[in-house]
């Protein structure tokens, strides 16, 4: 096991951004390292049962941000902490992990290998002592860390009435940007996110507009953007394709016209023919569409009604 050591409020080494929150923790249990006082931070935040599209926007950002060189804290919950924290350091970057438990606790089970990952390429950080067990009540108070650790905040999904929304009244207080990914006004997983919107919060529509921001928001705290920066800043172009889609897509024209009538709203096959060009029979459709869902391009969401699959 990875040593964990512990750092406390007045040490040398205790995060300078918590020393400035209300009600700062008195000690750190860390594994790995604790987040570089001279790069940006952003907190990704959001639901644990995420959309498709959900996890398709959490991958994105957490790759863009991580390429960029720009830390990634996050919870390691299931569904958008975890999504963008993995894509965070497959992309090269680093990323941390506020723990509701110790430090030598994995939680959830199913995010072993990003915990493991993230030992090397970011750090686990608690205010618990090791051993302590997972309980709910832990969760809120964490959160304050997870925003105090960031100079910005965004939440990709969140329902009106989501735990999310408890990490950005803290950010709130802590006097830091929080912004929100809008969704469909029937989308309940996206109430939340547009409630903040109209409540004020900043709108993320391209990434790169939003690092533009962070650099203005970096900069007011001393921090350069380009520090520790692994790439150019990038904008995701709405026809990318996902790496595992290119090659299967440009072999067979037929699936990638089918794979072009989807996107992240689910869709009946009949709905989905109709977007078609050309003879499509409806069991051509289907077949076409049960294949796209075994090649893990698609999926099932309900009976009959298929949509694009978040990457993964």
């Amino acid at each position: 096991m990875k040593e964990i050591r512990v750092v406390r409020r007045g040490d040398g080494e205790y995060p300078r951004r918590l020393q400035e929150i209300p009600g700062p923790p008195g000690e750190l249990y860390i594994m790995g390292d604790l987040p570089g006082e001279e790069r940006a931070s952003v907190a990704v935040i959001g639901a644990r049962d995420c959309s498709e599209y959900g996890r398709h926007v959490a991958n994105r950002l957490g790759r863009i941000l991580g390429k960029n060189g720009i830390q990634v804290i996050s919870g390691m919950a299931r569904g958008i902490d975890g999504i963008a924290q993995q894509a965070a350091v497959e992309a090269g970057g680093s990323s941390f992990a506020v723990l509701g438990s110790g430090v030598d606790i994995c939680y959830p089970a199913q995010n072993r290998r990003l915990y493991e990952k993230l030992k090397t390429a970011g750090g686990l950080l608690s205010e618990y002592p090791p051993g302590t067990p997972v309980r709910a009540w832990h969760f809120p108070p964490r959160n304050r860390i997870v925003s105090g650790l960031s100079d910005a905040v965004i939440v990709v999904e969140a329902r009106e009435r989501s735990g999310t929304l408890i990490t950005v009244d803290m950010a709130l207080e802590q006097g830091k940007e929080v912004y929100a990914v809008p969704g469909r006004l029937t989308d309940g997983l996206s109430a939340g996110c547009n409630r903040l919107l109209k409540l004020g919060a900043g709108i993320l529509l391209d990434p790169g507009e939003f690092l533009e921001e962070l650099g203005e928001i970096a900069a007011k705290r001393g921090i350069l953007l380009s520090a520790g920066a692994s790439g150019e800043k990038e904008k995701v172009p709405r026809d990318a394709l996902p790496q595992t889609a290119y090659r299967l897509l440009t072999e067979e024209p037929h699936l990638r016209q089918l794979y072009d009538a989807l996107d992240f709203l689910p869709r009946s096959s009949e709905q989905i023919k109709e977007r078609l060009s050309g003879e499509w029979g409806e069991g051509q459709t289907a077949a076409g569409l049960m294949r796209l869902c075994m090649e893990r391009l698609a999926v099932q969401v309900s009976p009959g009604r298929f949509c694009l699959r978040g990457e993964e």
